[in-house]
């Protein structure tokens, strides 16, 4: 039955994570942690990241062709996230179920109020502060964006959210997108793409570290099916993501996130 439920899965995952930049582990781990109760958090953590790096690169391929992808400001993101990435899939070995479940649901509720209230449709800004930088880009289509933003700020931001993401297995971009776009001024879709790509790198560095640990001995087959099913959704959701409006999606993820967040935080008290 999973070869043919996984695959599926990570089609539908694949798609929607690739539409918002967030690579669809935020969506995986709790459907993980229902399908597998009796997996260990590193063993979970380790399968979301190595398919989120299936379905990142994937993404990331088709955004680079749409040109999207701020690849200077992505480069610096990723080269700062790494570091925290991999002390967060370190530290996920020394927490028991019960307060990663805890953890992760608030996480969800958290970003799902960060989204539900703070929609993303906000204009960039165009005319920096001292001491920002300003990006322009014009993607294949012939759209062309300008924003300013702090590079430094930036930097900082992707650190903890390369840890924190590491430690829950979701890879970052469900945070990562709504800090850019909020705080960095980033346009939505170049948010997304960004993301995208600074998602390969980091999820691949935590990745590297499950495997040299040994965490996804014995479970690579369940792994791969998710895998192919999320690099093919990966494309899915690229090719719809310039006609999808990004506050529609916000609002959809917000609510879903709610509801798993609070179920998860149910389990983790034993109701």
């Amino acid at each position: 039955m999973q070869y043919l439920l996984l695959p599926l899965l990570g089609v539908v995952i694949g798609a929607l994570g690739t539409l918002v930049g967030a690579g669809g582990g935020f969506i995986l781990v709790p459907i993980l942690l229902f399908l597998y109760p009796d997996d260990p958090p590193n063993v979970t953590s380790s399968i979301s990241l190595a398919v989120v790096f299936m379905n990142a690169t994937s993404g990331a391929v088709a955004y680079w062709r749409q040109r999207r992808i701020d690849l200077r400001g992505g480069a610096w993101f990723a080269i700062a996230a790494v570091p925290g990435s991999v002390l967060g899939a370190l530290i996920v070995q020394h927490l028991s179920r019960e307060l990663f479940s805890a953890v992760f649901g608030g996480v969800l509720i958290g970003i799902a109020l960060l989204i539900f209230f703070r929609p993303s449709q906000r204009m960039p800004r165009t005319e920096p502060r001292p001491g920002e930088t300003v990006r322009e880009l014009t993607d294949r289509a012939g759209h062309h964006f300008i924003w300013a933003f702090s590079l430094w700020q930036g930097v900082v931001l992707a650190f903890g959210i390369g840890f924190l993401s590491s430690i829950l297995g979701i890879g970052g971009g469900i945070i990562h997108v709504p800090m850019m776009v909020m705080l960095l001024s980033y346009p939505v879709h170049i948010a997304t793409a960004t993301s995208t790509f600074v998602l390969t790198v980091t999820s691949f560095a935590g990745t590297a570290t499950h495997v040299v640990a040994g965490e996804l001995t014995g479970v690579v087959g369940r792994t791969l099916l998710i895998g192919a099913g999320m690099v093919a959704g990966a494309q899915l959701g690229a090719a719809l993501a310039p006609g999808v409006r990004p506050a529609m999606i916000s609002r959809v993820l917000a609510t879903c996130l709610v509801l798993v967040g609070g179920r998860l935080l149910l389990r983790a008290a034993g109701a």
